[in-house]
Parts: C-alpha cells; structure tokens; sequence
C-alpha cells in the first residue's frame, strides 16, 4: 500500500465561534479539491447562520466556491443569515472571474456583516 505524503502541516485548518447565533468559521489555507471534502464536512456540521471568515484563504479554487455558492443558496433559502468577510481577490480571483464577487455578500469586517445582516 502507498504511503500518503510527507507529513508536512494541514493544508486547510477551520475553527468556528459563536456571535449570538450566528456561527464564525474561520478559514485558513488552502481551498481545493484537496480539502474540499474536509471543507463540505465542517460546512455540514454548523448551523444556519453563518459568517465564513476567509482573510486566512491562501488560494481558492472553483470547487471551493461551489461548496460556498451552495451554502449561501441553502441558507437564502432557509431564511438564515450568511456572510463572508476577509476575501482578498488576489487569494480567492475565481469569485471575480465568475461574477459571483459582486452577488456574494462579502463583508470586510466581522462587525459590518453583522451589522448589515444582523
């Protein structure tokens, strides 16, 4: 059996608090087809409130803001609330290159997502 490799640090870490109800996960590294199952799971696991914090993205593929597009629709759906700040074009081009950068509700702050969809 092959052996996975080189043991060097996660390429993707998540952690998550609480502001009220709402639910802040923030993101750091790398969003790919290599952590997306990772990424799809922790999604998963929060409520329906959410502001995803993704100042600590080092790059972003279009996979990664399928799964993004896809919590944002379930959560307009549901009526919750959903959010992200921090995103740099530099790290995240693809939410420009598909227009969906001037759809999303991107934030620069945490304090102005709440206050706009508080």
């Amino acid at each position: 059996m092959p052996e996975s490799g080189g043991g060097s640090m996660a390429a993707l870490s998540l952690t998550s608090s609480t502001v009220g109800e709402i639910t802040v996960i923030k993101v750091d590294g790398v969003l790919d087809a290599t952590t997306r199952e990772q990424f799809a799971d922790y999604l998963s696991m929060t409520g329906p409130d959410v502001i995803l914090d993704l100042a600590g993205v080092t790059f972003m593929d279009s996979r990664a803001l399928g799964l993004i597009v896809h919590h944002w629709q379930t959560s307009l759906a549901a009526g919750a609330k959903f959010a992200l700040i921090g995103v740099e074009y530099s790290k995240s081009k693809v939410m420009w290159i598909t227009g969906l950068a001037q759809r999303l509700p991107l934030y620069d702050t945490l304090d102005d997502a709440l206050a706009a969809i508080g």
